[in-house]
């Protein structure tokens, strides 16, 4: 299994045969910058792809064996966007997920109720999001966590399970964090890019190429092409025989502490 453990194992038995070697047939110097290398970019790649499982486990995706998806927002609430992503989602009657920051909660309030009463939920997306975050140490990510989850019980009264580590990135010290709270690391195996990608068509495209039975989809609820296209992406999905289910049903697990 490739994990930061087993990784580490396997570099330093390396590390180690590959010295007495050296000493035995002098190979070049630059040797050991390539093996330095090749640790960094497992590191970087573990860091950076959450599905990988490789600092902690995450879930990416639910059963395959149904043609069932579920939806999921971040970055929220925004007072533009979510409100109308709100009514489309009523429209259509879909129930997804929202994960929150909770530093934008404050001002916002009547947003996350609606979330709730409407049947979505919410999930922990850290308070800060901050933009160096993933260089916080265990318990100033695990505060940070915590003020996440007291803003929103505050409102609501519940307690988020799931969290989303901001940018999807994880590290020994995030595991430590989520360990300590109790949290369900939720990743996703179809991220839309939809702050990126401006193109209408393309994002939907994009997405219904990609889209396959269990799919976890990541949008934003920031993200004026998310709402421009995704009445339309309902309609698709369904036409194209799949059931749109909310995250907890999907991966048969509690949403709430």
């Amino acid at each position: 299994m490739l994990n930061h453990r087993n990784v580490n194992i396997f570099f330093i038995l390396f590390i180690v045969a590959w010295f007495f070697l050296d000493n035995r047939y002098h190979y070049s110097p630059a040797a050991y910058g390539w093996i330095l290398l090749a640790y960094v970019s497992v590191l970087f790649c573990g860091c950076y792809f959450i599905q990988l499982d490789y600092f902690f486990k995450s879930v990416c995706s639910g059963d395959g064996s149904k043609k069932e998806i579920a939806l999921s927002f971040d970055d929220g609430p925004d007072p533009a966007f979510t409100p109308v992503i709100l009514d489309l989602l009523k429209a259509e009657r879909v129930e997804t997920i929202f994960f929150c920051i909770g530093k934008k909660i404050p001002g916002r309030e009547g947003i996350l109720q609606r979330i709730i009463e409407e049947g979505h939920l919410i999930g922990n997306h850290s308070y800060s999001h901050h933009h160096l975050f993933d260089l916080f140490s265990a318990d100033k990510m695990q505060e940070d966590l915590q003020q996440m989850n007291d803003t929103t019980k505050a409102v609501t009264g519940l307690t988020p399970k799931f969290f989303r580590p901001p940018y999807g990135v994880t590290n020994p010290n995030l595991k430590k964090a989520v360990a300590q709270g109790g949290y369900t690391s939720i990743g996703w195996n179809l991220r839309s890019l939809d702050t990126v990608i401006r193109d209408e068509n393309r994002l939907l495209q994009k997405v219904l190429k990609r889209v396959k039975p269990g799919s976890i989809l990541l949008f934003h609820d920031t993200s004026e092409t998310t709402v421009k296209i995704l009445r339309q992406l309902i309609g698709r999905l369904r036409e194209n025989g799949y059931a749109i289910v909310r995250l907890d049903k999907l991966i048969k697990l509690e949403p709430y502490a």
